[in-house]
């Protein structure tokens, strides 16, 4: 295991902040909480540091959460950065958090006006560029989506490392080794990071199972009853008030990920079991009431949405879209860490991947069949279908033959959760999802 809070290095990110340094953008750092957003921050400012050779005093630090900048407005913000202004130098001014100060967009454009300084900032919530804010400084930013841990991070803070040597047959095999030296499988470490997650703040604890619910319920407490509540009191609204039906709603989606669901099906689940549940306070919830609490568990970053495409006619669909957690980890938490289904989870990791790797991705809808993601970056379209496992002929021929429907010249993988012999099914490569998560 790593020691506690060592700065682990997250390259993926910290070379898109690199990349936009020194211009006149904002550097937005989006993500759910413990995501490792302000640790990003600090691996930033020691690259100015380290590599850039930027002073101590070009460099200010704020972190919201503190109380040493609780009651801070505005204007005393202002003020404050006024104050460390080094005439003739470029400033480097790093804001966690920021959403805590009412009227902040107003600070960071002043700043971008008034002051020759490069500005990061960080936000739990995606009513930090909300339409309004977004307007406000449109052009003048761009927004960095952090994700926990991917599973090649995982094994970084776990302490754990790959290592690559060659079969008799001359392909290449894979294997674990932690900081002592002791060999694992991939499927090993894969079972802990699907049964616990990437939240980088697991890395500072065993991974047993009452330290690791101590920690995740930490972090789904704080998203939801705080940041979710705090902030519809700070945009003045009373949609979303009831802690119970926000977990409620929280759950079904857990259940349900990688489902077609409807946002009408959730309110019939919640008045179905209104009588099941006593401190369910809602007689009748209204769609417009369950589109809010969705919302902002979608703001929170605790769950991502997912659309359908229709790949014959070649557009997005409006119905029946599907929804994906942000964490393992927090499923487990929240639905119980015994008896869960493999399958969806798979299905979930890798949507996650595809949004770290930069694919922008859909569900495919090809006559009646259903093709699990159509991922899209660029040019490029990747097919993919998710299977936790096919040895069962029928479960094979079920994931083969939507990729059978698309005549088109794109790449279309089957990525599995356990081994397949053979390397390939009818010319569709069959990757086996450990593999995947190591690919460069």
């Amino acid at each position: 295991m790593r020691k506690p809070s060592t700065l682990i290095m997250r390259e993926q990110y910290l070379s898109r902040l690199i990349a936009f340094s020194d211009t006149d953008s904002i550097k937005v750092i989006t993500g759910i909480r413990r995501c490792g957003k302000s640790s990003m921050l600090k691996l930033m400012v020691r690259y100015l540091i380290e590599e850039r050779g930027i002073d101590l005093e070009q460099i200010v630090e704020m972190n919201f959460e503190s109380l040493e900048f609780s009651q801070m407005d505005v204007m005393a913000l202002y003020e404050f950065i006024r104050s460390k202004i080094i005439p003739g130098k470029r400033m480097y001014l790093f804001f966690d958090e920021i959403q805590r100060i009412p009227r902040w967009q107003d600070a960071v454009n002043s700043f971008r006006v008034d002051f020759d300084c490069d500005q990061y900032i960080t936000g739990s919530n995606a009513y930090l560029l909300s339409s309004e804010f977004s307007t406000y400084l449109s052009g003048r930013y761009v927004e960095i989506q952090m994700l926990p841990l991917s599973f090649k991070e995982f094994l970084t803070f776990q302490g754990y490392r790959v290592t690559i040597s060659n079969a008799p047959d001359g392909t290449e095999s894979r294997r674990i080794v932690d900081d002592e030296g002791r060999p694992f499988s991939i499927a090993d470490i894969l079972r802990v990071y699907i049964r616990y997650g990437g939240l980088p703040v697991l890395g500072d604890i065993a991974l047993e199972q009452e330290h690791a619910l101590i920690l995740l319920d930490g972090v789904f407490s704080t998203v939801v009853l705080r940041d979710i509540l705090l902030r519809e009191r700070r945009r003045g609204q009373r949609q979303i008030s009831d802690t119970f039906l926000l977990k409620k709603i929280s759950l079904f989606l857990a259940d349900n990920i990688g489902n077609p669901t409807s946002l009408t099906s959730i309110g019939k689940m919640l008045v179905s079991q209104r009588d099941l549940d006593e401190g369910h306070r809602k007689s009748n919830p209204a769609v417009r009431t369950v589109i809010a609490y969705v919302t902002a568990l979608l703001e929170s970053y605790v769950f991502y949405e997912i659309k359908r495409f229709d790949i014959k006619g070649r557009e997005y669909l409006k119905t029946l879209g599907k929804y994906y957690i942000v964490d393992p980890g927090l499923r487990n938490y929240l639905l119980g860490f015994n008896g869960l289904d493999t399958g969806r989870m798979l299905e979930n990791i890798v949507y996650l991947e595809l949004l770290r790797r930069g694919y922008d991705p859909a569900v495919g809808k090809i006559g009646e069949m259903e093709i699990d993601f159509v991922a899209i970056r660029g040019d490029e379209i990747l097919y993919i279908q998710v299977a936790s496992s096919l040895a069962d002929e029928a479960a094979l021929e079920r994931e083969v033959r939507p990729f059978r429907q698309v005549v088109n010249g794109y790449a279309k993988i089957l990525i599995t959760g356990e081994r397949y012999l053979a390397a390939s099914v009818d010319g569709y490569p069959v990757i086996y999802l450990g593999d995947w998560l190591l690919e460069p």
